[in-house]
């Protein structure tokens, strides 16, 4: 999970510092509770296997240099990475070529809880070894900290870069954002104002993080990008929002009780915005580096074990399933403003609106999806 500038103003959170999934391997951990995030990066594998494919027809290399951004922690990170170098190992036998070394660049904010993923790793390599035989010694992984919305590497470096579920993040909280109380993000009640702050510093960050990058992938390089989006042309559409808004409630009713206090809502913004399709292509289009190859809207639901085994009892309850997903990505920040007093209370409310939504609403999850290749 990513971001960059340093917010100063009182009573904005310091996101480069705060922004992270909750680490370890608890019950709250985010490696327990992203399942969710898991699908969404399934669904992505035909575009993946593509934008390999498209590289490898016009390039052959002794070394491939491949970059996970908002690589977060858990069984997720290494997941990913697995399914690339699988489809590398594929595309490679496939047209008779000799695997390359592989270097993969895990980067996500320093915050993020490296020390998991540096002890999953030798599983990780034993899993490589079973597809790829004797050439799963000459794939390495290595630790990036810092933030996507800065330089992370030499120019002219990085083949292929992946991120999911990691660029609606961004890099602060907007300014300008007093007027929206009663809300933690943009909101059917939400001010004009309010929506128009989001929306230019995702256009700000988007921009920053496409000129960086531009900077660092080789001619001819690519990249698959996955975001938290929306369909609607509207930023305050119930399709990108509602998960917050049902926060929200959670949060006013402990501000009624007093347990709470109501300045400290007021003052809390999550530092999110999930774009459109349009608007993903409108700011590559002004940063000119890249052609977009393709550019995709898939869904998910909110549940992320309807339909799946369940590994507990508990996991039969979609409210439970949806609550423990978004205590592992909201926690971190809640506990950061609020304290972890409250973190019990507010989650154990929230999971009675969620179940109660969920019985009576379909609840998805819409996901955009864009590959790009960058210009030679």
């Amino acid at each position: 999970m990513e971001s960059n500038q340093q917010i100063k103003s009182p009573g904005k959170m310091e996101v480069v510092e705060v922004l992270c999934m909750k680490g370890g391997i608890g019950d709250t951990s985010y490696a327990q509770n992203s399942l969710l995030q898991k699908k969404v990066i399934s669904l992505t594998k035909p575009i993946i296997h593509e934008a390999i494919t498209n590289f490898y027809c016009n390039n052959f290399l002794a070394t491939l240099r491949i970059a996970d951004l908002g690589c977060s922690s858990g069984p997720n990170t290494l997941f990913a990475v697995l399914e690339i170098v699988t489809i590398v190992d594929k595309v490679c036998k496939k047209m008779g070529n000799q695997l390359p070394e592989i270097q993969v660049f895990l980067n996500d904010l320093p915050g993020n809880d490296f020390n998991t993923i540096f002890k999953s790793v030798s599983k990780f390599q034993k899993d490589i070894e079973k597809i790829m035989g004797a050439g799963a010694e000459s794939c390495f992984v290595t630790g990036v900290p810092g933030s996507f919305y800065g330089r992370l590497f030499p120019s002219k470096s990085i083949h292929f870069i992946h991120s999911s579920y990691s660029l609606q993040w961004l890099s602060q909280v907007p300014n300008g954002l007093q007027s929206n109380k009663g809300n933690i993000y943009m909101a059917s009640s939400s001010p004009p104002c309010v929506l128009k702050s989001y929306y230019e510093q995702f256009q700000t960050d988007f921009s920053m993080f496409l000129r960086c990058r531009s900077e660092e992938l080789v001619e001819g390089g690519s990249m698959v990008l996955t975001f938290l989006g929306r369909r609607s042309d509207d930023p305050s559409s119930k399709e990108c929002c509602y998960i917050w808004e049902l926060l929200a409630l959670a949060l006013s009713d402990m501000v009624g009780e007093e347990l709470i206090e109501e300045e400290k809502m007021d003052s809390f913004n999550i530092p999110q915005y999930a774009p459109s399709p349009y608007e993903i292509k409108c700011e590559a289009e002004k940063e000119g580096s890249f052609t977009i190859d393709r550019l995709e809207v898939s869904e998910v639901n909110w549940n992320a074990y309807d339909g799946e085994f369940y590994p507990s009892d508990a996991h039969k309850d979609g409210g439970h399933n949806v609550t423990m997903l978004m205590r592992a990505v909201a926690e971190p920040l809640l506990a950061s403003h609020f304290g972890d007093g409250i973190i019990d209370e507010v989650f154990s409310r929230y999971q009675k609106i969620v179940a109660d939504r969920m019985s009576r609403e379909k609840t998805e999850f819409v996901n955009v999806t864009v590959a790009m290749t960058r210009r030679g």
